[in-house]
């Protein structure tokens, strides 16, 4: 409990730096797309907003994941973090989509002969603010992500990276049009559509393990031949089998069949498989939830370790 408080408390404040962050920027990029009739500023800070929402989901799922295991929740609340970074990924997702439309469509504006309007110098200096805010906001918070090993903080930190990008295609295009000249103002639809497919492939690695584990995949197989291992190496352990693994939020839910001499009292039998539990969590962390069935083990069955793990 006391672990998930340390984690709760440290989610909170770098998502609150991300919050207030994004309302300056936000407010000072659209201000500056108004003053220095920029659309792709505008649009730019259109996109700052949308960290409201990711920085709100992330606050209100991650705080519901840090709860115990109750009784509608036997294995706790882990998941509410994977859904969390799911909504995230699709939310990038959209935006990127998003991008690339508005930019296609003013380019095809251009190449139609409509003239795009120049933007002024405050929109431009505004575009270089949002980058250095962004991208050192974007370091803050997936360190933090990292140390906590929580996957929603890492999503929204890309999506404070996506924002420096979006704001870097936004100084590109505004810099072409102010110090190129009329016909060079298409730059900026063009940096964002090359800009939005950074975002979009940002949203799908993202989203790809948050989906699989929400549809219950199985750890990697590196990692279960890890855990076997561990098991094998447990003394007493004549053999495992029915191997089972799957993540929930950032920890682990690992069940197998332990196989022990047949001769062992019950007792004994549960000593080993307290043993097995107690190596996989020092591994794995405490919150690893383990299930070890263990069954008697008969010399005359030719059983290996590696065999009964392709029976899942």
């Amino acid at each position: 409990m006391v672990e998930n408080t340390a984690r709760l408390k440290q989610v909170t404040k770098v998502t609150l730096v991300g919050f207030f962050t994004n309302l300056l920027l936000s407010v000072g990029k659209i201000m500056a797309g108004m003053i220095g009739k920029s659309g792709a500023m505008l649009a730019d800070g259109i996109h700052s907003l949308s960290d409201f929402v990711t920085d709100i989901i992330v606050m209100v799922f991650i705080r519901a994941s840090s709860k115990e295991r109750d009784r509608d929740h036997h294995y706790g609340h882990g998941k509410f973090e994977t859904f969390a970074t799911m909504l995230i990924s699709f939310g990038l997702m959209v935006v990127g989509l998003g991008i690339f439309w508005t930019g296609l469509k003013e380019v095809i504006s251009a190449l139609k002969g409509e003239i795009i309007t120049q933007p002024g110098m405050i929109a431009l200096i505004a575009a270089l603010v949002s980058i250095l805010f962004k991208e050192g906001l974007y370091w803050y918070t997936i360190k933090t992500g990292k140390r906590i090993n929580s996957s929603a903080v890492v999503a929204n930190a890309w999506h404070h990276r996506s924002d420096a990008f979006s704001s870097v295609g936004t100084a590109i295009g505004i810099s072409g049009a102010i110090f190129l000249g009329e016909k060079w103002r298409v730059l900026d639809p063009i940096a964002s559509i090359i800009v939005s497919f950074f975002i979009v492939k940002v949203a799908w690695d993202l989203a790809n393990p948050s989906v699989k584990e929400l549809l219950e995949n199985s750890l990697p197989k590196k990692v279960e031949d890890e855990i076997t291992a561990i098991i094998q190496g447990v003394s007493g352990v004549k053999a495992c089998h029915n191997l089972r693994t799957r993540k929930i939020g950032n920890y682990f839910a690992i069940e197998v069949h332990v196989k022990v001499d047949k001769e062992l009292s019950v007792e004994a039998a549960h000593m080993i498989a307290t043993e097995v539990e107690r190596q996989l969590r020092d591994k794995y962390g405490r919150q690893t939830h383990i299930g070890v069935h263990i069954e008697p083990y008969y010399e005359r069955v030719h059983e290996t370790v590696s065999a009964p793990l392709n029976n899942r």
